[in-house]
């Protein structure tokens, strides 16, 4: 049997986005799901940060947005329920968008499907083992237990990801004794303001967001009018491991001793799906390596973290768009050596920095007048221009610098969202998944990458009044590979060892000139 190129574990928005660019590359994977059909579990509600600008690249946030528009940078928003206001940003890299997982996965598969990848429903992986040709993977399905062969195989299979441990990857990090509960409600429509807060006697306004109480934190948000979500983050114990599964009238007994009075919740009164969750015990764990020989890990199955913040599609979905082009490389035997072992290199880092940032905001939503003291000076440090831009750049991931070989100010960061002189977005030369050429300066350095046979790369020769650079090397997930000032070419020998370094090989096809 002919093996496939490559399966994945799990047929959530990490494992689709991976999936589409695989497909896009020439590669056609097999993605295997346990589940029956694309899960209505309500998980994240909106997609924060640079990730928007990633699907951007494909089109992809036009078509869960609705909007032919490109993404919308945001006015403001929270960190650890301190307001950070991002008028004063430039460049503000913080976009959002409001999106439920389970619509994001149902146009992830819609996507999928009509570039030809398999998803195989109701199959769920049991083991795996490598070998010198790959892996091989044991898959109950219900026709019936059977093995693939695979050249290789990727976990997004979450948190709890069967690929990772039986890869026998380590998982370190820590469990703080916090209890966390969630909850789609129904309210009393006297306590709506008609602001999208409600007003609680006794205690005033509550606005979207997280709120810090001494004992522990309220989360409000109606992301749709008149359909509420009831959060809470209770600190210091944690429920025994056979609790029974959330109420809401745990939930309301959680509320009561968060903020020290009433709220009359009951049943959500629209129809589903709902949530209604509770994690007992909040896990900050990252997998030790991203790779170990043919497997591969992404999204929540490399790392997990506090929500607080929404950042886990954010980081999530750029590392299936940083392993896809490298992986389809690999597959059509043109990966220039060192490009799979730069997937951990590049993206163990970002995993990292958002841990560390929702760990600070925890930290920041505990009790006592420390904290109370420290969040007071925090707050002073957001409402200044250069503290709202730090933060900005880490809610955003945009302060992410990849080491790419080039010293160029723009090499190794997410390439900015410039405009041609003919109105096309950068966005919009980067849909076709391959590398791309954006030269400013005339055409001078179209000609060090034309000829070869190993890979394409688009070339861009166009004007700009207020150009970035000279020229730009882009890599298929956005990220800059080299930049010149030079306008005379003097700056080619430089090109084509950057080409050769994460392409192996120049060849090129013209898109205009």
């Amino acid at each position: 049997m002919n093996p496939i190129d490559v399966v994945i574990s799990g047929a959530g928005p990490n494992g689709l986005l991976l999936a589409g660019e695989l497909a896009l590359a020439g590669v056609r994977p097999v993605v295997l799901e346990r589940l029956a059909a694309p899960s209505s579990e309500l998980k994240a509600n909106g997609i924060l940060g640079q990730a928007n600008r990633v699907l951007d690249l494909r089109g992809l946030y036009q078509r869960l947005s609705g909007s032919n528009e490109p993404p919308q940078q945001m006015d403001g928003y929270i960190f650890a329920g301190l307001q950070v206001p991002f008028a004063g940003v430039a460049d503000n890299p913080m976009y959002g968008m409001l999106i439920q997982q389970p619509r994001v996965v149902r146009e992830l598969v819609d996507w999928v499907t009509a570039l030809g990848v398999e998803i195989r429903w109701g199959h769920e992986l049991l083991d795996f083992a490598q070998g010198s040709g790959g892996v091989t993977v044991d898959v109950a399905a219900p026709s019936g237990d059977h093995r693939l062969h695979a050249t290789y195989l990727v976990g997004a299979d979450g948190g709890r990801s069967q690929v990772r441990k039986r890869a026998g990857i380590e998982f370190p990090g820590l469990t703080a004794d916090v209890v966390a509960r969630v909850a789609h409600v129904g309210l009393p429509e006297e306590l709506r303001t008609g602001l999208g807060s409600i007003e609680v006697p006794g205690l005033g306004e509550i606005p979207f967001g997280h709120h810090r109480f001494d004992g522990g934190v309220l989360i409000y948000a109606e992301f749709q009018p008149g359909r509420s979500m009831v959060g809470t983050i209770e600190y210091g114990a944690l429920l025994p491991d056979d609790a029974p599964e959330l109420t809401i009238d745990e939930l309301r007994a959680s509320v009561h001793r968060v903020i020290g009075t009433e709220l009359p919740l009951g049943p959500p009164n629209w129809p589903g799906p709902h949530a209604l969750r509770r994690i007992n015990g909040q896990n900050t764990r990252q997998a030790a390596q991203y790779r170990a020989g043919n497997v591969f890990l992404v999204g929540d199955a490399a790392h997990v973290h506090s929500a607080m913040g929404g950042p886990g599609l954010n980081l999530g979905l750029q590392d299936a768009m940083n392993l896809g082009w490298k992986l389809a490389a690999a597959v059509r035997g043109c990966a220039p050596v060192g490009l799979l072992d730069s997937y951990h290199s590049e993206r163990w880092p970002a995993g990292q920095r958002v841990m560390m940032h929702s760990m600070a905001q925890s930290a920041l939503m505990a009790a006592g007048p420390e904290v109370g003291a420290l969040r007071t000076l925090f707050g002073e440090i957001l409402a200044t221009p250069d503290g709202s831009a730090h933060i900005a750049g880490v809610l955003a991931g945009s302060d992410v610098r990849y080491e790419v070989g080039d010293d160029h100010r723009l090499s190794g960061y997410f390439v900015p969202d410039v405009t041609l002189d003919d109105g096309r977005r950068v966005a919009e030369l980067l849909r076709s998944g391959r590398p791309l050429l954006l030269d400013l300066a005339g055409g001078k350095y179209a000609e060090s990458v034309r000829g070869g046979r190993d890979i394409a790369i688009d070339i861009e020769i166009a004007p700009m009044a207020e150009a970035p650079a000279a020229a730009l090397l882009i890599r298929p997930d956005g990220y800059v590979a080299w930049a010149t000032d030079s306008a005379d070419g003097s700056a080619a020998d430089g090109l084509r060892a950057t080409v050769e370094r994460w392409f192996g090989g120049p060849v090129a096809e013209e898109l205009s000139a």
